[in-house]
């Protein structure tokens, strides 16, 4: 186990470096690492894929932890409608595109279905990245575009849960869908609720004892304790994993946790790619090399049109749309996720995998150079747009500026946050059933005496 861990991380050591140079995403150079060491490029594995498929699978769990950090309500909030209609109208357009490819492939339901899965979820690490490196993190659609993935990142993980089930029955049943989506629903619900009103008590009764090390080996224990609880539920580990990030985000000390994940999650997340990269044969990239094409089109073509309606229905300038539409052209993490979850499963074409994670790598490695397009497109659909589309154009740059200014120029509240307020609606509903109980114990009683 030692010398597999030790060929699996000099490899993808030595070939992220390789791509970092290149200024190439290091992503990329884990998948690579992952085709030199599995079995297909030199006839035989160099490491043991059942114990990298191990790591691999604890390197989700850490990933979808830290995502469940970053997520924060009060953020997702202040971009609602955006975030709503964005993920919507992205989500919902890649789902039917990537069904509708599916069957144009003549696969059948059940593949069609994971494929339009895979296809309908942008890469929050690349697109963060990518924008970083673009000098435009301080720009103003970002803070919609991160509300977009994070809503994303959320509507993936139920997805899991659903295919799961239905790749577990083998059908595709509206009822079952809709109860499982209730269940779903219901037990999210619970779980946030109690976990934002126990946990960050907890955490401010133990505060002043929380040093570095405790309080990495207790967010890792409460990590794995909600995706045990997941599992009893009927669940995928994923879910829990990633509730309990959001539940700890709502801490003070989210921070924190977060910095000191950030290792631990790039160690297990570097072997996932990995295992990922094992996965993929190069004989088949270069046999199916015109569907890996096509799908990496209609990647690039559906999130620019759906991500750049979806901005624009929800709000935003069109100069602010098409460049979240233009950064969000490619598929990542979840992607994966979702393929390495049929394949374990068994539902899915051996194809597909290859195919989506060779159009994931395209799409990723032309991210940089399609959101440098963004704003020249936006010039010239601007320059040759009909009067009424221009004023249209003028009125809604006109109205979020104004909004922006009226926002810079308001008084700052400080209101509770989000996780004050659920905590204190819990807490008066509790003292108020308490009041009543007491009041008609007192009643019962005083009858009692009256009686005597």
């Amino acid at each position: 186990m030692v010398q597999d861990l030790y060929i699996l991380m000099i490899t993808a050591g030595v070939v992220a470096l390789l791509f970092k140079l290149l200024k190439q995403p290091v992503v990329l150079g884990y998948i690579v690492a992952g085709i030199l060491v599995g079995p297909h490029l030199f006839g035989e594995n160099l490491v043991n894929p059942e114990n990298v498929e191990t790591w691999g699978n604890i390197g989700v769990l850490f990933v979808l932890f830290c995502i469940g950090l970053e997520f924060r309500l009060k953020n997702l909030l202040e971009s609602g409608k955006v975030a709503l209609i964005g993920a919507a109208t992205i989500i919902g357009g890649m789902l039917l595109l990537g069904f509708g490819v599916g069957k144009s492939a003549e696969l059948d339901t059940m593949n069609s279905l994971f494929l339009a899965a895979m296809l309908c979820m942008s890469s929050t690490t690349i697109v963060m990245k990518a924008v970083d490196e673009a000098g435009l993190s301080k720009a103003r659609f970002v803070k919609g575009a991160t509300s977009i993935l994070i809503f994303e990142d959320i509507v993936a993980v139920v997805l899991m849960v659903l295919l799961s089930s239905i790749a577990v029955k083998n059908s595709f049943e509206g009822t079952v869908l809709l109860e499982k989506v209730g269940v779903l629903a219901i037990t999210l619900v619970i779980w946030f609720v109690l976990g934002i009103l126990l946990i960050p008590t907890l955490f401010r009764w133990v505060r002043k004892y929380l040093n570095d090390e405790i309080l990495i080996v207790l967010s890792l224990g409460l990590c794995l304790g909600m995706v045990l609880t997941a599992e009893e539920a009927g669940f995928s580990s994923a879910l829990g994993a990633f509730v309990m990030g959001m539940i700890l985000a709502e801490t003070k000390e989210a921070h924190r946790i977060e910095k000191l994940m950030t290792p631990l999650k790039n160690v297990f997340a570097a072997i996932f790619f990995v295992s990922v990269g094992m996965m993929i044969d190069p004989a088949s990239l270069v046999e199916y090399w015109p569907s890996i094409l096509y799908v990496a089109v209609v990647i690039i073509v559906g999130m620019i049109v759906f991500g750049t309606l979806g901005c624009w229905w929800g709000g935003e300038t069109l100069h602010d749309a098409m460049l979240t539409g233009f950064s969000f052209v490619q598929i990542g993490e979840f992607s994966f996720i979702i393929a390495a979850l049929g394949s374990k499963l068994g539902v899915t074409d051996p194809v597909i995998y290859p195919i989506i994670v060779a159009a994931s790598v395209l799409t990723t490695f032309l991210t940089p150079y399609i959101m440098k397009a963004a704003t020249p497109c936006y010039n010239f659909l601007y320059k040759h747009a009909s009067p009424r589309l221009k004023a249209k154009i003028d009125a809604r740059e006109l109205e979020v500026t104004k909004a922006e200014q009226t926002a810079a120029t308001a008084t700052e509240n400080k209101n509770p946050s989000s996780a004050d307020k659920v905590r204190h609606a819990v807490r008066k509903t509790v003292v108020t059933k308490r009041v009543v109980d007491l009041f008609l114990k007192n009643m019962s009683e005083n009858d009692e005496k009256g009686e005597k």
